[in-house]
């Protein structure tokens, strides 16, 4: 947000190139990070190229749906579109064991899906509920941004499977093979300059070797 807002105040910054390298990660920090992309083309109307590198899976594919543009890596990892909700459960272990267990809870779904307790399908219930809804808004999301995407290929890829960014061309999540010099390219193009300087931003007192 910060190098947005940097951006968004500098007059020489005429297109942003955001670069991804991620296996994803929780669905509200994917999803606020989203929006504040989303805010700051609304605001600038300056475009935005996500430059997908060696890994934009799950949550990294959901703040790509963000950018005007995807470039991608060929061999990129990415995909993996859905939602997931791992639990596991010892408790036929501990009973083996002879060791018992027993939450003091307030309602009886406070100890939702607990790995020391027997499973009870009533609780699966109430977290896949959670996951259809998260899911359905990602889903929403890449039905909206990616227009280009094959109708007949939605269910396939949006089933959670993850692919190389050459499937993901070809399945129309993606626009074009690349990486940050193709990148570099598209926002100029988008921005109608003829000539550009790429500039990064990066963390105080560390300065980058190259673009990538």
């Amino acid at each position: 947000v910060a190098a947005l807002d940097k951006a968004a105040e500098d007059d020489d910054v005429r297109a942003v190139v955001l670069g991804i390298d991620s296996p994803g990660g929780s669905v509200t920090a994917s999803d606020v990070m989203y929006r504040e992309v989303r805010l700051f083309c609304e605001r600038t109307g300056k475009p935005v190229v996500a430059s997908l590198a060696t890994v934009a899976a799950s949550g990294g594919y959901y703040l790509a749906l963000a950018a005007d543009e995807i470039v991608t890596e060929p061999t990129c990892i990415t995909g993996s579109i859905g939602v997931i909700f791992p639990t596991f459960n010892v408790s036929e272990a501990m009973d083996r064991w002879g060791i018992a267990s027993r939450a003091v809870v307030s309602r009886a779904n406070k100890d939702l899906a607990s790995p020391f307790e027997p499973m009870e399908e009533q609780h699966y219930a109430i977290l896949q509920s959670m996951v259809d809804e998260q899911y359905d808004r990602f889903r929403s999301l890449v039905v909206e941004r990616r227009p280009g995407l094959v109708p007949e290929r939605l269910e396939e890829a949006t089933d959670g499977r993850i692919m190389t960014g050459s499937q993901a061309i070809a399945l129309g999540l993606a626009d074009a093979p690349g990486g940050i010099r193709e990148a570099f390219e598209a926002a100029k193009a988008r921005a109608e300059l003829a000539g550009a300087r790429l500039g990064r931003y990066h963390a105080h007192g560390e300065r980058p070797r190259t673009p990538y």
